[in-house]
């Protein structure tokens, strides 16, 4: 029986990661076939609750207290920490898994095919990659990565033509349990409840983030209520982060009261359709005070109360500059809603007359910084596709949601992904391997882990504090030498303090062997492996570190 140590968000996160971590483990627990631990992003290590899960579960945030600490004083590494850097070597150590399966976005992974259990058990990356060029991280891990999966086929090409042959698709999942269409009384009599009647309502459910296209879908929404004044939109997600929405609307000069949206009581879980009325309001159903907030990822409606929020809407739109796989649009059309999706990135997947949706045109810009090519959708495509759905007759609607749904269920349900993954578990083969990777380079000289070139290195055994400090030394330390390739020895769990700085060549594991300037400079017959060596933590007098083969610079400059 294999063991699967499956690395994602919490699968009891309000996230599309967290959905699909959900849908995927409980379809192969079922399966009866397999051990499986899931390796919990957005949890402790530790964690009591996590033995409530019915397979066994591992939170990937560290939970010492100093290593805590370090993170929160640095973004960059809380936030590698938050998906895993800091204890994946731990839990590969503990669990000895035949197969891990990292299912996250490809920065998460941190250079782990450069580690040394990657290629000796069954790996697989399971990502999202949402815009073109392709990011550096996924071409540089797809080489040494066997089974490497994107989650819309758009990727897949461009993988392809970059010479990654072995790159398929594999969508992410959709529960097509909780979302259906209720009958036609049913919706009235939801709609009556938050006193909704025959309004024709545009739904967009989305996290408020800035690649949500908010403004846009405003305007093309201002257009088409000028054909459809019953017209309203309801924009299921959290008002308190991302896009200023009051603010927007007040720009647009859209009335308040034709913007509704969800509001969720964390005291009685009862939610409300709604205007904006601001945030910590008094729940209207149990009366406790400052519960009643937008919804969003921390506090949010469940998978039935989201099922009766679609059937709510009379069509779904969902306009985003680039997107791994955008969940809401497949939970939509379970719900036999007509979609409207922008044509780019994964909406070339679900845009298609022959999914049951409508696609909205888009223009390219450049994201500042990175490049990428990113959509920003016309509201003039927003408006043209709504009115095309409010004039379809009620027949035609009916059939071309029917076709949404069945589509759905043919290429995104969690049955129709769960068995294509077990098929590419079952073909991974047995893993005899001990864990024991210091064993492994035992027999090793240590310059069969070095490039050819001119070399520096830098041992710091440990402490988050003194790789920060020498993180700062180290541009200082190339502009000196400027042909020389740069090393960092220290302990595995402090990588991610120090490899991310470009001027470092390589990051090594350290060991008490290299504790000693001679051996690494070298001495007598001895060549050595470096020109110069910096051991910080040993310059006393026991152990001499300044003899650098005599070549050493300094910045500063001295006078008689």
């Amino acid at each position: 029986m294999k063991k699967i140590l499956f690395h994602s968000n919490s699968a009891k996160a309000f996230t599309g990661f967290g959905k699909n971590a959900k849908n995927i483990l409980r379809y192969l627990h079922k399966t009866n076939k397999y051990k499986i631990v899931e390796f919990a992003n957005g949890m402790q290590w530790g964690h009591p609750s996590l033995s409530l899960r019915p397979w066994e579960a591992q939170g990937s945030l560290p939970n010492n207290p100093d290593l805590l600490r370090e993170m929160n004083s640095d973004q960059q590494k809380s936030r590698m920490g938050s998906y895993g850097s800091y204890t994946i070597d731990e839990a590969i150590k503990e669990y000895k898994p035949d197969v891990y399966i990292g299912c996250e976005d490809i920065w998460a992974f941190a250079n782990y095919w450069e580690k040394p259990w990657w290629d000796k058990i069954n790996n697989m990356i399971w990502t999202t990659l949402d815009s073109q060029p392709i990011l550096q991280q996924a071409l540089d891990a797809a080489p040494k990565t066997k089974n490497f999966y994107v989650w819309a086929s758009f990727a897949e090409k461009d993988m392809k033509k970059l010479g990654h042959s072995h790159v398929n698709t594999l969508h992410g999942t959709v529960n097509t349990e909780d979302f259906y269409k209720v009958s036609n009384d049913d919706k009235q009599k939801l709609r009556s409840k938050f006193n909704l009647s025959d309004e024709f309502i545009v739904g967009f459910v989305f996290r408020n983030q800035l690649r949500k296209s908010v403004p846009n879908l405003l305007e093309g929404f201002k257009i088409f209520k000028k054909e459809c004044p019953k017209a309203k939109l309801l924009l299921h997600t959290h008002w308190g982060e991302g896009w200023d929405i009051p603010r927007l609307l007040k720009e647009k000069n859209i009335n308040n009261e034709d913007i509704l949206t969800t509001y969720f009581c964390s005291s009685c879980n009862n939610y409300a359709i709604a205007p904006f009325c601001g945030q910590e309001k008094t729940c209207p159903f149990c009366g406790s005070e400052k519960t009643f907030n937008t919804t969003n990822t921390r506090a949010g409606v469940d998978e039935s109360q989201l099922n009766e929020i679609y059937n709510i809407m009379d069509v779904y739109c969902h306009p985003f500059t680039s997107g791994g796989m955008e969940i809401p649009i497949f939970e939509a059309k379970m719900t036999e809603l007509i979609t409207l999706v922008t044509n780019y990135s994964c909406g070339e997947d679900s845009s298609g007359p022959e999914c049951g949706s409508f696609p909205l045109d888009w223009s390219e810009y450049r994201e500042p910084g990175t490049q990428f090519i990113k959509a920003s959708t016309y509201p003039s495509s927003i408006a043209k596709q709504l009115k095309k759905v409010y004039n379809l007759k009620p027949h035609k609607r009916f059939e071309i949601g029917k076709k949404a749904r069945d589509w759905t269920i043919e290429n995104y349900s969690t049955e129709s992904i769960g068995k294509k993954l077990e098929k590419i578990i079952d073909e991974m083969p047995s893993v005899q391997y001990d864990f024991d990777w210091d064993k492994d380079n035992q027999n090793k000289d240590l310059g069969d882990f070095l490039d050819e070139g001119k070399r520096i290195a830098i041992v710091v055994p440990q402490s988050a504090v003194d790789l920060l400090a020498i993180n700062s030394l180290i541009d200082s330390l190339q502009d000196l030498y400027k042909d020389h390739d740069i090393y960092v020895f220290t302990a595995p769990i402090f990588f991610p303090y120090i490899e991310d700085n470009p001027k470092v060549h390589k990051v090594l594991p350290y060991s008490e062997s290299i504790d000693n300037s001679n051996f690494l400079e070298g001495v007598g017959n001895h060549k050595g492996y470096f020109e110069l060596a910096f051991l910080p933590s040993l310059g006393t007098q026991k152990f001499p570190n300044y003899h650098h083969n005599g070549i050493d610079k300094t910045h500063h400059k001295l006078y008689e």
